[in-house]
This record gives C-alpha cells, sequence and structure tokens, in this order.
C-alpha cells in the first residue's frame, strides 16, 4: 500500500485529479475498449472534481471514452433531489467534462426491484471488463462508501440501513435535520471496490486521523471497513498532513522518504511514475 502525504487538502486534490488523468491518458481508451472509473461523492473528491474539470478545460485530459460507476445513492428520494448523489455528480463534474450521458452508472434508489437493481450493477460493471481505478473518500470511522463498521469485507453491491451517526453526519446536507436523511442506501460493497485494478483513497482532515491510523497501523478489521484496502496489490492512500495526526513518527517518515521523489501534483502528467 502507498501513502502520499500532502501539505493541505488543495495539493491532495491537485495530486489525485493528475494521478486519475495521467492514467486515463495512459490507458489511450476508445470506444470498444474504454477506462472505467469508479467514483465518490461527498466532501473527500469535491475538489478533486475541480481539479478534474480544470485539466479538462486546459485540453489535458478527456471522458469521451471513460465509462463511470458510482459508488452509493440513497434510497427514496427523486434523482433531482438536490442531495441525491446524482444531483451531485452532474452538479459538480458531468455537466462540465465531455463524458457521454451513456456511459455515466449511478444506482437508482428508486427502482422497482432494489435487489436486481443491485445485481445488474454488478452483472454491468463485469460485462464491461471491471473498474480500472476506483477513487474513494472514507468517513471518520473508516467506513468506505455506506459500508458502514461492521460490514462485510467480502459484500457486494446491495441495499443498506444507515445508522445514526452515518445521518447524523449527513445531517449537514438536509438541513441539520437528520429525520430528512433518508433511512437506507444501495452501496457498492467492499469486495466489488477490491475487485478494481487499482483503488485510490482521499483522505483528509484531522477527524479522519484515526481512520488513517487503523488502515495504516492496524490490522484488517471488518469494524474499519477501509482497512481491506491493506489486502489489494494496488492501493494508495493520499492524504494531507492533518489527517497524519494519529501516526507513529516512524510511520510518517518512512512513508514520506520512500514517496519523496513523486510528491509534486504537477509532474504526474509526464513524469514516468511506476509502481
Amino acid at each position: 500500500m502507498r501513502l502520499i502525504i500532502q501539505d493541505n487538502h488543495r495539493l491532495t486534490s491537485k495530486w489525485v485529479a493528475n494521478y486519475i488523468a495521467r492514467k486515463i491518458n495512459l490507458a489511450e481508451p476508445t470506444l470498444e475498449r474504454p477506462f472505467v472509473l469508479g467514483l465518490p461523492t461527498g466532501s473527500s473528491p469535491l475538489y478533486t472534481y475541480h481539479e478534474l474539470i480544470k485539466l479538462y478545460q486546459y485540453g489535458a485530459v478527456s471522458f469521451r471514452h471513460v465509462v463511470t460507476f458510482n459508488m452509493d445513492e440513497y434510497v427514496g428520494i427523486p434523482k433531482d433531489h438536490p442531495q441525491s448523489y446524482h444531483t451531485f455528480m452532474w452538479d459538480n463534474l458531468f455537466n462540465q467534462i465531455d463524458i457521454l450521458p451513456g456511459n455515466v452508472n449511478i444506482l437508482n434508489g428508486n427502482a422497482p426491484d432494489i435487489k436486481a437493481e443491485c445485481q445488474a450493477y454488478e452483472d454491468k460493471i463485469k460485462a464491461v471488463g471491471g473498474i480500472d481505478l476506483f477513487l474513494g473518500g472514507i468517513g471518520p470511522d473508516g467506513h468506505l462508501a455506506f459500508n458502514e463498521p461492521g460490514s462485510s469485507l467480502a459484500s457486494r453491491t446491495r441495499d443498506k440501513e444507515l445508522n445514526y451517526d452515518t445521518k447524523l453526519a449527513n445531517s449537514r446536507f438536509f438541513d441539520n435535520d437528520v429525520n430528512k436523511v433518508p433511512n437506507s442506501s444501495l452501496t457498492v460493497g467492499i469486495a466489488t471496490v477490491m475487485d478494481a485494478k487499482e483503488v485510490l483513497i482521499i483522505v483528509n482532515g484531522y477527524n479522519k486521523a484515526r481512520a488513517l491510523h487503523h488502515v495504516v497501523e492496524e490490522g484488517v478489521n471488518h469494524m474499519w471497513t477501509i482497512s481491506a484496502l491493506q489486502l489489494h496489490p494496488r492501493g494508495m492512500i493520499v492524504c494531507d498532513e492533518s489527517a497524519t495526526y494519529e501516526l507513529k513518527v516512524g510511520t510518517y517518515k518512512h512513508f514520506k522518504d520512500i514517496e519523496r521523489n513523486n510528491l509534486d501534483p504537477d509532474n504526474l502528467l509526464t513524469s514516468n511514475l511506476i509502481w
């Protein structure tokens, strides 16, 4: 597992955006052989999306032959609801790049058969050859997508009841009223994410420091679902300095030392950065 430490969240987002753009460009995707990208919502990737839009506007990357699969969606609110993840993605990324609408895949929280919707999502991922790069963020309790503490590390796309902590954290998007937050969601599973060829996780802020400690310095544990990243052959975390607050000094210095030549986000599009 790689750990890239940037000075702040702005540089973290810039690094991640440049890395994604470089991966797309190296793949030289076509209509018949698209680049498949997994995407999250929430505050963690928001600035990364802004940076990707800039790269597209500069002509540094095209999304015309990119297929996307989002991590999750609420159950029971309309697609055009201001807080639906459909709305989030189109407002903050898709409407501002050249992605083809037919290449965008987001779970339907209003599907008449929720179980069938989840299975169809898994089937479609397999049909396009799997996900090349899955981008993700985590919650303070280390959850990935809506795979809250205690979720199976072998889980697949499914419907999931949300616990009170998750609803409370998300209530800031619903007039700070926890009762307005949907009670359930559709979410990819941990195994769904770990099947991707690469997994890149953004971690930012002091409130994520405990989760970063668990995934980097502790063992695999279903109470910290992000810890499954330890088992991925090409798992990477990009974090800011604030998120390293609970890491041991030796751990911090170890990762800073081995990545000292790979920390400039402006060089990623032209560098020979390899695993």
